[in-house]
């Protein structure tokens, strides 16, 4: 190996050269860095100040009836529980629908479709749907169903909260089928498996932490969603699970609460606001947790 060109052999303005481009790229770095420091202040303060509000007025407000009571007139004293109980149902139902179409869509895309024209366009198709604003998908389904139907209902939310989360579980199963070496389904092949066999109990054992937090991550999203179901669940002040009328959800009575001029109904309203944050952070842990988790701790 060649011994290293000692400095002093160096011609004076090269090292003056070396020297001058050194200081300006740690001042350069410097800049960058405060920069930084300065836009990550300003995101956990606007943060911070936010859930003090949210926790600071919802915690004010909350007591054992908002979980008994169903909404009732502005002075009535009345709660959440329609609301929470419509939102559990519409969440539940558009996950169950949402979330098998989406693990299959995945997997055709990650397992038959790798390098196929038809996979790249289903992709490319997910990839709009998946950065959609929500409130395109509420008046698709309100022309698809609401008016076809003749009304409002339970039935068309269900269907727009399936559409948000079959994207964030195609994205996400894709994701985590793609990560599995090809050396273990090489494997069950040459055991003589055939190719659905090896998916579902080689592939899917080994990507499911990851398809679970697809999953969650997807509740988390439509758990909060109110502009696609004021075009089609509309929202109920009356306790109702019927599907086939306007159902009642938490993030519309948020909306139609806080927009009022009762102080009943808008301490309600930021009550709301902290059981869907409180959920929705629940969540986003849990799915962390899941995806930390190591298959050997299970």
């Amino acid at each position: 190996m060649a011994d290293a060109v000692p400095t002093a052999t160096v011609p004076r303005p090269m090292r003056q050269a070396n020297s001058a481009l050194g200081r300006r790229r740690k001042r350069i770095d410097r800049v960058v860095s405060v920069f930084a420091y300065v836009s990550t202040a300003i995101g956990l303060f606007f943060l911070a100040w936010l859930l003090v509000t949210l926790f600071g007025r919802g915690f004010a407000a909350f007591n054992l009836s908002v979980f008994t009571l169903s909404t009732a007139p502005p002075g009535s004293n009345g709660g959440l529980l329609n609301a929470m109980v419509g939102t559990l149902i519409q969440t539940a139902l558009g996950t169950a629908i949402g979330a098998p179409i989406g693990l299959l869509v995945g997997t055709y895309l990650a397992e038959y479709a790798r390098n196929t024209w038809l996979g790249n366009v289903v992709r490319f198709v997910s990839d709009i749907l998946l950065s959609a604003p929500s409130i395109l998908i509420g008046l698709f389904v309100y022309q698809l169903i609401v008016i076809n139907t003749g009304g409002f209902s339970g039935w068309a939310g269900v269907a727009a909260l399936a559409i948000i989360v079959i994207p964030v579980v195609v994205r996400t199963t894709e994701d985590m089928l793609r990560l599995i070496p090809d050396t273990l389904r090489e494997a069950a092949i040459g055991l003589g498996s055939p190719k659905w066999v090896m998916i579902r109990f080689v592939c899917y054992r080994a990507a499911m932490q990851g398809i679970i937090t697809g999953v969650l991550l997807a509740i988390a999203r439509i758990a909060g969603e109110t502009a696609p179901l004021l075009f089609t669940s509309l929202g109920n002040l009356n306790w109702s699970t019927n599907l086939n009328e306007a159902m009642p959800s938490l993030p519309i009575t948020i909306y139609q609460y806080a927009a009022s001029p009762y102080d009943d109904w808008i301490a309600l309203a930021w009550v709301g606001a902290l059981i869907i944050t409180i959920a929705v952070l629940a969540l986003n842990i849990l799915a962390r947790y899941v995806i930390r988790t190591e298959p050997s701790k299970k």
